[in-house]
């Protein structure tokens, strides 16, 4: 008998190695040609593995009414001399990888000819082929995103292969809510608070949110992996959306969420977090609230509004000069967050305040929580011309690089100081971290939230969808910040107000004691 393998493209045979470096249908021909035999490749495309709930298998015409068992696994497409009954994809999968790294150049095939055999395969069992429900194929659908996307390729020290099929056999996925409670558990098993499943309305939401709209307090949640002294499943306000219902309450970045309505919050997802602070116009919310350095929690109510997210706002400042001479205009602009249209609404104001007159320009982000990545890139090019914005890196190490040849810069000379504290997070430290790294900045406040991670958020066919950590950031200096946050140049020399009007008051005003001078704001 003729021992055929077919990997990756290559069509191989045992005795003088052979091989065809050419698709898999072209291994199909070459086969035909050389070796008088009928193989069954077509049942499958090269590109796209079945995925069965025991496994994936294909029974091919081999010889004279010989059978062949074709075992197609990733991109791979085993052909095994013998008709297997039974096997687990999970088991044969890791086998393969270890018998992959065994293979060498002559008698490749005679390793899986002895091994079925000897009978290593004989006590797999195998469900049957069409036994697949759309329940577990949308479960297989969110593995496979997971698979293909997801940053730590370890999967937490797990085999992900083996994973899917202990769930398709153990987990029930009768109904779509026992299906989403079995993806909920398999993405629990990551132990990635960032990683997350989103119901349809939830994904809906989250959509809506960086379209520039959404309903409830105005509260940007997250887990403090930077603070020692909570715990990593304790709700934490990153930032207050300012202006709104819980900023107005003294809700401040730092505080501690301990209920929701009455539930603890100990443990609670984030999404679930969102939903419950959500509701309709006007009805009521009750926060539990642990405040920084208070030992008992307090309780503050709170009417849900409808919260616009206006990404910016700006003021031209006039700072006074000692010599009397004539006042030193700074352009003042107030980034709230990343949303589609954060990037416009800087450049205009930009150029709004250049236009105007603006001699130097304080960026400010406090309780910026992030948004849309590609949006915080584009903000950090209006200010650079030249020099790397921010390294993608993952288990591998850096796989991308986001850099700015000056294409996009509207203000590269003028002083610039960054305003951050905890609440600054996500997109807002990659701007940070570049206009730091870049030497452009002075960036001054407090240490970051340190929120390093990267999330990309896939619709599934349902229309439920998953934000996955797909990738770590590193600053141009290669400073990992997750856990850790930017650290500024400088303190804040005052007390400075979020709000534009506000803030220009201290500028504006000597004798406010909020009041600062040039050199407070912008020497390094």
């Amino acid at each position: 008998m003729c021992s055929t393998l077919i990997l990756n493209g290559l069509a191989m045979r045992k005795g003088p190695c052979r091989a065809v470096k050419e698709s898999v249908e072209s291994a199909r021909v070459f086969l035909r040609q050389n070796h008088s035999v009928q193989v069954c490749l077509t049942t499958a495309s090269s590109d796209r593995p079945n995925e069965l709930s025991g496994g994936a298998s294909l029974l091919c015409g081999w010889g004279r009414k010989q059978r062949v068992t074709a075992l197609r696994w990733g991109r791979q497409l085993w052909c095994l001399p013998a008709a297997l009954e039974s096997f687990d994809a999970g088991e044969v999968a890791e086998q393969l990888s270890h018998w992959q790294a065994s293979i060498k150049r002559r008698g490749l095939v005679f390793i899986l000819s002895s091994l079925i055999v000897t009978g290593a395969l004989a006590s797999f069992a195998l469900q049957p082929s069409l036994s697949l429900t759309e329940e577990n194929l949308l479960f297989l659908e969110a593995w496979r995103t997971v698979d293909r996307a997801y940053v730590d390729k370890s999967f937490n020290g797990q085999s992900w292969f083996r994973y899917r099929e202990d769930a398709l056999k153990k987990e029930p996925m009768k109904t779509r809510e026992e299906t989403y409670a079995a993806i909920r558990k398999m993405l629990a098993t990551l132990d990635d608070p960032f990683t997350r499943f989103l119901e349809p309305e939830k994904f809906k939401s989250l959509q809506s949110g960086t379209n520039g709209a959404v309903t409830g307090v105005g509260l940007e949640v997250g887990f403090n992996t930077s603070d020692s002294s909570t715990s990593n499943t304790d709700l934490v306000v990153v930032s207050p959306v300012s202006g709104g219902p819980a900023a107005r309450a003294g809700v401040l970045p730092g505080d501690v969420i301990t209920a929701i309505d009455g539930v603890p919050t100990h443990g609670m997802g984030l999404y679930d977090a969102a939903r419950r602070l959500q509701g309709p116009v006007q009805s009521q919310v009750e926060l539990t609230l642990l405040k920084k350095d208070a030992t008992t929690p307090s309780t503050i109510t709170v009417l849900r509004e409808k919260i616009t997210l206006n990404p910016v706002t700006w003021r031209l400042c006039e700072m006074k000069q000692n010599d009397g001479s004539a006042p030193l205009k700074l352009g003042y602009i107030r980034l709230s967050t990343f949303n589609q249209n954060s990037s416009s609404a800087v450049k205009k104001a930009i150029e709004t305040l250049q236009e105007s007159g603006a001699a130097a320009f304080i960026l400010d982000i406090r309780n910026n929580s992030g948004g849309l990545f590609p949006s915080g890139v584009e903000i950090a090019k209006m200010w650079l011309d030249k020099g790397v914005i921010v390294y993608i890196a993952d288990s591998m190490g850096v796989r991308d690089i986001y850099d700015t040849d000056g294409d996009s810069a509207i203000s590269t000379k003028e002083p610039l100081a960054v305003l951050v504290n905890k609440g600054t997070a996500s997109a807002s430290e990659i701007l940070a971290g570049a206009l730091k790294d870049n030497k452009r900045a002075v960036i001054l406040g407090e240490p970051t939230f340190g929120k390093g991670r990267i999330q990309s958020v896939f619709q599934l066919s349902d229309g439920s969808g998953m934000a996955v950590t797909i990738a770590r950031y590193e600053t141009p200096a290669h400073i990992n910040i997750d856990k850790v946050g930017i650290t500024p140049d400088r303190p804040l020399p005052a007390v400075l107000p979020m709000d534009e009007e506000a803030f220009c008051r201290c500028i504006e005003d000597p004798n406010a004691d909020c009041n600062v001078s040039f050199t407070s704001l912008f020497s390094r």
